[in-house]
């Protein structure tokens, strides 16, 4: 059965503020402590300008569903480190990490900036074919995709897992508790 899911890369600029309106609705400020446990939640906002120069280097990924856009998954290639201040410390970390006995600064990596489905779309798949089609899009340009989920977003960390990632190394900030995660591309099939 065909997917009711159409997932691209961004097709243009027009998509981004609609990328920021989902995850308006998603942050973890504008939700209640019990919807966060069972719903999951997204930590950082981004603006415009930050998602056009993110999109430059390398285009995020979007689900639409009809005329909506309900997912994306934002690609954050290493050379983003400076359009977030908020998220530098994140980037200095993954300079300290190794990853199979080699340190990870010296691997093809990104990071997957964020990933969110709409409240109505959960639980159809659309999180896995987010994924799949970084993977089919990004494949030959990098080995690993990696990213860092919140200790209490346990429905995001079991999704992560479901894909493929695995811990690199968990710790805690003045925040929160974080678990750095990474998906080898260069082991899977």
């Amino acid at each position: 059965m065909a997917s009711p899911y159409e997932v691209t890369a961004v097709r243009g600029p027009s998509e981004l503020p609609r990328i920021l309106e989902l995850q308006r609705r998603n942050l973890k400020q504008a939700l209640e402590d019990d919807e966060m446990l069972s719903q999951g939640f997204v930590t950082v906002q981004h603006d415009v300008t930050a998602l056009e120069r993110m999109h430059a280097l390398a285009p995020s990924i979007v689900a639409h569903h009809g005329d909506d856009l309900v997912a994306y998954a934002l690609t954050m290639p290493r050379e983003c480190r400076a359009l977030m201040p908020l998220l530098v410390p994140m980037f200095d970390l993954l300079d300290t990490l190794e990853y199979r006995g080699r340190a990870l600064r010296e691997q093809r990596f990104y990071v997957m900036g964020q990933v969110c489905v709409d409240k109505a779309h959960r639980g159809k798949g659309l999180f896995d074919q987010l994924y799949a089609k970084h993977r089919e899009l990004y494949r030959e340009r990098f080995d690993l995709l990696v990213t860092e989920v919140s200790a209490r977003n346990t429905r995001s960390l079991r999704a992560h897992e479901r894909v493929g990632f695995k811990t690199l190394h968990t710790y805690r900030d003045a925040t929160d508790e974080w678990a750095v995660v990474a998906w080898d591309w260069s082991e899977a099939s």
